[in-house]
């Protein structure tokens, strides 16, 4: 089965503004993610992408935008079921305000359970995300042969959860999963298992260095800013 590219979207300017997006029109990439999205296809060189699934926000078509003049011969393909978790009336508000809601603990530590008022629960978000996987792969292999490798462009929440699905790890534990912005994560799918092979991936290790302002316990949910 095929080798599955997960790219999160470069820095947005809700992330620099502490919003938490969800499908919020209009939420493009900032300066720094416009140079990570111009830095993909250099990346990404090497691979034989076969097909390219993207978001249908804003932010994710503006990542894959240079990937796609680079590749002339491919063309985007675009999936709802892979767009950011619907937040519902928490969409657009600063992070720094969620966070005394009741709500934001059953998200950290129990987000099997967490709905999101006027949205959807995590449940269903990871639900459709491993549908779509599960029919893009069947598809690709279909179009393109069992070692085929393509690519998706999604958001951090989506692709923690595709990695916890992988991993066979309960949704309750995604949050212990990081996903910067722009950086690669890799799923190679068998006839039966998945095996990851990358995670998270900059090829820049300044998200690793101390922080004047420590990040804590808590999982910046939406997939949080990246490196300063």
């Amino acid at each position: 089965m095929p080798t599955l590219i997960l790219v999160r979207h470069g820095r947005s300017t809700a992330n620099t503004e502490g919003l938490l997006a969800g499908w919020t029109p209009g939420v493009a990439l900032d300066e720094r993610g416009a140079a990570q999205a111009a830095a993909l296809p250099g990346r990404l060189a090497g691979l034989p992408l076969s097909e390219i699934v993207t978001s249908p926000l804003q932010r994710c078509q503006e990542t894959v935008r240079p990937l796609l003049d680079a590749r002339p011969a491919l063309r985007p393909h675009t999936d709802e079921r892979i767009g950011e978790c619907h937040y519902g009336d928490w969409s657009g508000r600063k992070l720094a305000e969620l966070k005394d809601e009741p709500l934001m603990e059953v998200v950290q530590a129990h987000p099997s359970a967490a709905a999101f008022p006027g949205g959807e629960s995590m449940r269903a978000m990871q639900t459709r995300a491993a549908e779509a996987v599960r029919e893009w792969n069947a598809r690709v292999e279909r179009d393109h042969g069992a070692d085929a490798v393509y690519l998706m462009c999604s958001h951090g929440d989506i692709i923690k959860s595709l990695v916890a699905e992988a991993l066979g790890l309960h949704l309750d534990l995604f949050q212990r999963i990081s996903v910067e912005p722009c950086s690669v994560t890799a799923i190679r799918y068998t006839r039966l298992r998945p095996f990851l092979v990358r995670l998270g991936d900059t090829g820049d290790f300044a998200s690793l260095a101390p922080r004047e302002e420590p990040s804590g316990d808590e999982a910046p949910v939406g997939g949080g800013a990246g490196a300063p």
